[in-house]
């Protein structure tokens, strides 16, 4: 089966006087029904390039958790984990990898190829409506019409990277989902892994960006 790498949050465990990696099993539970197996990526690995490499990686996945460390006013930040991912996508950037970002994985895709981040407000536990950027574009993204929403942090088009093309918005403008002009990568802000009316639409882009490097 192909071999996804997928990024982990951090959680400081005050009880145990821990720093863990986490990651929802719902993650797993995804894509072994799609057929993909998940490799998670340590967050203290001192070269991840040849990690990856030793893993035989085929794509990247960046999931969710932790705002970015540079962000004013950033809440659960973990430095380690930036740095981390930044090598990675470096790795994936030099391979040629398809690679999906998720919520804050897809600000972290936003914000590696040089886009900016603001802060939102009504997207943190709910589900609101979404519609095509650009409406006369086919993609996999045509049949979105709501989407869940975890995010404080987002992107206004004019804020998205230079080598992004918009794919969805939500009501109030922000980006929620977008593409590489040239690269296999893909960012969305909803949670695939979580309980959604969109379970069929979420399958079909996941299998058509992993195993159709990225055309979408």
């Amino acid at each position: 089966m192909i071999r996804i790498a997928i990024t982990q949050r951090v959680e400081q465990v005050a009880g145990y006087c821990e720093r863990r990696d986490c990651l929802d099993q719902a993650w797993t539970t995804l894509f072994e029904c799609l057929g993909m197996d998940l490799i998670p990526v340590p967050n203290t690995l001192q070269r991840p390039a040849d990690w990856l490499s030793r893993q035989g990686i085929e794509g990247v996945l960046l999931s969710g958790g932790n705002d970015l460390a540079h962000l004013a006013g950033a809440q659960r930040s973990a430095p380690e984990r930036d740095k981390t991912e930044f090598e990675v996508l470096n790795w994936a950037r030099i391979n040629t990898l398809p690679v999906l970002g998720v919520c804050r994985g897809m600000q972290m895709l936003n914000h590696y190829l040089g886009g900016d981040l603001l802060p939102v407000s009504g997207h943190a536990g709910c589900t609101h409506s979404v519609r095509k950027f650009d409406s006369a574009r086919c993609s996999v993204f045509d049949e979105y019409q709501s989407v869940n929403s975890f995010h404080n942090w987002g992107i206004e088009p004019q804020s998205l990277a230079a080598d992004c093309t918009a794919e969805v918005v939500a009501h109030d403008g922000t980006v929620e989902a977008f593409s590489h002009k040239v690269l296999p990568w893909i960012g969305i802000m909803w949670h695939p892994e979580r309980a959604s009316e969109n379970a069929r639409l979420d399958a079909q882009l996941i299998r058509q960006l992993y195993l159709n490097q990225g055309q979408i």
